[in-house]
């Protein structure tokens, strides 16, 4: 049973009136002619032609502000498109039906509210209101209100301003900060141009599983579940790669994926155990193609949803024009450290190399690991503009193709926009018998306990058996690629429901 405050409880007798006067304050029907705004457009195109007929209409939305005056009321109602004025008269409606509007109704409730549009002497498209209808009472008032004068009167508003309220109640963020919607508007408008773009150069949108016997694809600790009726135990993926390198074999040339991997590690500013990714595989392609793909794709879809190619992400503005710079790892930390990681094949050696350099590290850490703290405590901050970062180990690389003459180091980039990594490629490993050594060759490296160890995925080898096309393939988070394009410094505030630690007491 909920623990009502006086507010509500005061809200819940208002209810309770309506039911007794016969009124249903969630009636099963509703009326509407426009959206708020097709009916402000459509008066501003005749308005000015004295001949056109008036403009009936009947409006549907939350109050977001009431103003009474005496025997006259002004209030805003917000739909999904945006939010006008109404104007309740006692001339028009009677004063009972003015004075019901004002004692029943709250902010926060829903209306339907007829009548004809007009402009009032300070400007503003208005709805006269002929008659109204509740159409749903909230019980507990929106967050926080805040004042604000309009005509000389105040105005009350809702708000929403702690973080932490605002992400556990995301429902009353999204309905008091229209500047959050427009944050996932954007976000929407981000997977339709990654799928327009890729869908104009023939590639094939689908669907892997979630579910997976065996993961694998990434570095990470999966999350486990269990089957009961097949007595199994499964994952929760963490990558689509191995599940679309399959249908690459099966004959389709170009496909790709936005969906959910879901990783068992960390919470910070740009991770969340669920996240939005995108991956595609091309055949017949190596990773300069991918990194050509890459640069056009992000310039057009930076230019979709935000009209240009330029944005301005944490007070740096960042350009998408192409071509992006490019760095080789292996140069860039020796630019960075003075260190060369070649001449250092193990983590011992690494780590002694790394002990007169200002920075935390676990020493007992594999080499792989020492090289990823080394570019991202020195490289990856730096990186504000497009880069690529290109040329990897071949021993944190297991999915990678190596470069003709050179074993040790694998054809892989990352790229990195606003100092954050924002995704991985390879030219991806087609050779099955190389492909399996690798994954033997990971699992003595790593501990099976170790997050990046992956089991041997005897199914996906079988598949690469029947004969894998040369391709390069591709991923990307999604949610760090909204984070730039609303200018937002963390991943919470671009997932409508993020991840959070649940509250003491």
């Amino acid at each position: 049973m909920a623990n009502y405050s006086n507010l509500e409880k005061i809200r819940l007798g208002k209810i309770e009136a309506l039911q007794e006067e016969g009124i249903a304050p969630y009636p099963r029907r509703v009326e509407r002619t426009h959206t708020n705004l097709e009916v402000s457009q459509a008066f501003q195109e005749i308005e000015d032609n004295e001949e056109a007929a008036p403009i009936f209409a009947t409006l549907v939305g939350r109050v977001r502000s009431m103003r009474p005056m005496g025997k006259v009321t002004f209030a805003h109602i917000e739909d999904g498109t945006s939010r006008i004025q109404i104007f309740f008269r006692a001339n028009d409606i009677g004063e009972d039906q003015v004075k019901f509007f004002n004692d029943k109704f709250d902010l926060g409730d829903f209306i339907q509210a007829s009548g004809k549009i007009f402009r009032t002497r300070s400007g503003e498209i208005t709805l006269r209101v002929s008659s109204y209808l509740m159409l749903s009472k909230a019980v507990t008032p929106l967050p926080a209100a805040k004042d604000e004068v309009v005509d000389g009167e105040v105005v009350q508003h809702a708000t929403l301003s702690d973080p932490e309220t605002r992400y556990r109640q995301r429902y009353a963020d999204l309905a008091v900060n229209p500047d959050v919607r427009e944050i996932f508007r954007a976000r929407a408008k981000t997977i339709r141009a990654l799928q327009n773009f890729l869908d104009e150069r023939g590639f094939l949108e689908v669907e892997t599983p979630i579910l997976q016997p065996i993961y694998g694809g990434a570095a990470a600790r999966p999350f486990i579940t269990h089957h009961n009726q097949l007595k199994q135990d499964l994952y929760l993926r963490i990558s689509f790669e191995l599940y679309l390198k399959r249908l690459l074999v099966g004959g389709f040339e170009r496909v790709y994926e936005i969906g959910r991997d879901f990783r068992n590690e960390g919470v910070s500013f740009k991770h969340n155990p669920e996240f939005t990714q995108i991956e595609f595989y091309m055949a017949y392609a190596d990773y300069e193609d991918v990194m050509t793909l890459t640069e056009a794709m992000l310039a057009y879809v930076v230019e979709q949803v935000t009209g240009g190619r330029t944005l301005t992400y944490q007070g740096q503005e960042i350009n998408f024009e192409t071509p992006w710079k490019r760095v080789e790892l292996r140069q860039g930390l020796i630019d960075a450290t003075g260190i060369d990681i070649t001449q250092h094949a193990t983590g011992e050696s690494l780590t002694a190399a790394m002990d007169s350099l200002d920075m935390e590290f676990n020493p007992a850490a594999s080499r792989g690991k020492l090289i990823d703290d080394l570019l991202g405590h020195y490289l990856e901050p730096n990186f504000i503009q497009p880069t690529f970062l290109y040329d990897y180990p071949r021993d944190i690389s297991p999915l990678a193709k190596t470069k003709p003459g050179d074993p040790q180091t694998v054809e892989r980039f990352e790229f990195f926009i606003g100092g954050m990594e924002m995704g991985n490629a390879f030219t991806e490993i087609n050779d099955p018998l190389d492909q399996e050594e690798r994954f033997l060759e990971m699992g003595r490296t790593f501990d099976v306990e170790d997050e990046e160890h992956n089991p041997l995925d005897e199914d996906y080898l079988r598949a690469m058996r029947y004969g894998m096309p040369p391709n390069g393939g591709f991923g990307m988070g999604l949610d760090r690629l909204v984070m730039l394009l609303t200018d937002t410094s963390t991943i919470r505030e671009v997932l409508l429901f993020p991840h959070l630690r649940e509250r003491e007491g």
